[in-house]
């Protein structure tokens, strides 16, 4: 989707640029009314800074951004319901970032990916701040599975189990914005060691998505929204797609039953 992918570059993007790519997210369907000219003067930018902000989102030229634009508004969505009741407006906010998601999701990939954790000896999972509890969940759904899965949230732990890691290691570094230092650096050194190194963020030609052997891409909040209220339900759900991609590869039954009859011994009755 093209505002989608625009959400996602935008951490990236010049101030000039954040103003285009702002004024697109917010006014798509006026937008493709408009020839670059007038895009540009109700922007208040450059018809140059539009060309840059739509060539690093991947069009070449004006004409087929528009089209592509008027193609996704006239596809048929989920009706959001006017309300400004807190449940209606979070309901709302999470089916579009599952409908984005979904759509945009690059299944090659995912599957790709799949593949390669079944045949990993290590799985690692990397993050920081508020992604470390996607990581951490993944780590024990995968373990689960008999993968000998951890997930790191200390930089420095990252960066002196990267440097040991060696070919069929795997780690998976996760950060919705794909600019937080730490994550990126830490993929970084696992990827020079020899580890395969995989990506989920939503930050389309981030610094992270750049560095890794395979990115998979969830779904970019509104620019305005505040680091405190962004989702990592998009993390959340890819992390999701992973595990269940895997499973479906795995012979489940006899594993299942031994999981079930190991955690017996947790219980009373």
């Amino acid at each position: 989707m093209v505002t989608s992918k625009i959400k996602g570059i935008y951490n990236s993007l010049t101030d000039k640029e954040k103003q285009a790519a702002q004024y697109i997210i917010e006014r798509p369907a006026d937008v493709i009314h408009y020839s670059i000219t007038e895009l540009s003067n109700w922007a208040g930018t450059s018809e140059t800074t539009i060309y840059r902000v739509l060539k690093k989102v991947g069009y070449s030229g004006y004409q087929k951004f528009k089209l592509e634009l008027a193609r996704e508004l006239s596809a048929p969505t989920l009706e959001s319901k006017e309300s400004k009741d807190l449940f209606d407006l979070i309901y709302n906010k999470a089916v579009n970032s599952l409908t984005d998601i979904l759509r945009q999701a690059d299944r090659d990939k995912i599957t790709r990916a799949s593949e390669i954790i079944l045949n990993s000896k290590k799985l690692l999972f990397y993050a920081v701040g508020r992604s470390f509890p996607i990581a951490l969940d993944a780590s024990l759904k995968f373990a689960a599975l008999g993968f000998a899965s951890t997930a790191y949230s200390d930089p420095h732990m990252q960066v002196i189990v990267a440097s040991n890691l060696e070919k069929d290691d795997v780690v998976i570094a996760i950060s919705h914005s794909g600019v937080i230092r730490d994550t990126y650096k830490s993929a970084q050194v696992a990827k020079d060691a020899g580890a395969f190194t995989i990506g989920i963020t939503a930050g389309v030609n981030s610094p992270l998505s750049k560095i890794v052997n395979l990115v998979l891409y969830t779904s970019a909040e509104m620019p305005q929204e505040s680091e405190f209220t962004v989702s990592r339900m998009g993390e959340m759900f890819m992390v999701e797609f992973l595990y269940n991609s895997v499973a479906s590869r795995m012979y489940l039954k006899n594993k299942e039953s031994r999981i079930s009859q190991a955690m017996k011994t947790k219980r009373f009755n």
